[in-house]
């Protein structure tokens, strides 16, 4: 009679988390980032119809990187649950802290119960009525839910692409500059993406009761435009800096 296998409890939460993290990083990663008017949600996706970013509900927006069935389902159920508690009590009912809450339950379960834990993370974001007010929900593989305040990124490269918009963040910035920063956090130092991979879409508070709106590649094009010709507020600190120590020195050559 064979003895049956065993593995430790802890090695095997190990191993699963390892595999979903594995996974999870193959995927093009996502950047949300909140901008003057609402929460920018930008992601590398060159497929017109297999959308990434999607709206939940009014004011809410979902994204979703990993395996694409499984983070879909789960957008579904969202939308779903949504849909009826907007029903059964009223729309104002509807946020996205107690969606990203049944999210992390469902999430957490797969995790500690299954063989095979969910391959994904997704975001759950909503505009809120004034700045300030805005949220951003990032729930993992494992169901571990994290409040982000400024921006966040899911996917492949997560910590290099986090570094590299801190560098850029302004918490007042226009859409044009928010866009621009996120698709330079996505490309890294070696690469240029083109408007025809992107995927872009804005939770916009200017827009009423519907906020959820797609930017469209023309869009994109035209605000990456704009970003180029206008300059950041730390570039044009910085060049004043370099011109009031070159007139300094100039100052003093002539002195």
């Amino acid at each position: 009679m064979t003895m049956p296998f065993y593995v430790a409890p802890e090695q095997f939460m190990k191993d699963k988390a390892d595999f979903a993290r594995k996974n999870i990083a193959r995927g093009r990663p996502l950047v949300a980032t909140v901008y003057q008017n609402g929460v920018l949600i930008c992601s590398e996706n060159p497929s017109r119809s297999l959308h990434k970013v999607s709206e939940i509900y009014d004011r809410i927006a979902f994204g979703g990187v990993g395996k694409y069935n499984e983070f879909d389902q789960l957008r579904v159920s969202g939308v779903q649950h949504a849909d009826l508690k907007g029903y059964q009590f009223s729309r104002e009912d509807v946020d996205a802290r107690s969606l990203a809450n049944l999210y992390a339950r469902y999430m957490g379960n797969i995790f500690t119960h299954e063989m095979k834990p969910l391959e994904v993370e997704i975001l759950v974001a909503e505009v809120g009525a004034r700045p300030g007010e805005d949220q951003m929900f990032h729930i993992l593989y494992d169901g571990t839910v994290v409040d982000e305040v400024r921006f966040t990124v899911l996917g492949g490269e997560a910590d290099a692409i986090s570094t590299r918009m801190a560098e850029s963040f302004r918490p007042d910035w226009p859409l044009a500059e928010a866009l621009a920063a996120s698709v330079r956090a996505l490309a890294g130092p070696d690469r240029r993406i083109g408007t025809q991979e992107l995927e872009v879409a804005v939770l916009d508070r200017a827009n009423g009761r519907r906020a959820f709106r797609r930017v469209l590649e023309a869009e994109v094009g035209e605000l990456l435009a704009q970003a180029e010709e206008t300059p950041t507020a730390g570039t044009a600190d910085r060049a004043e800096g370099a011109d009031g120590e070159e007139a300094a020195r100039g100052g003093a050559g002539e002195a």
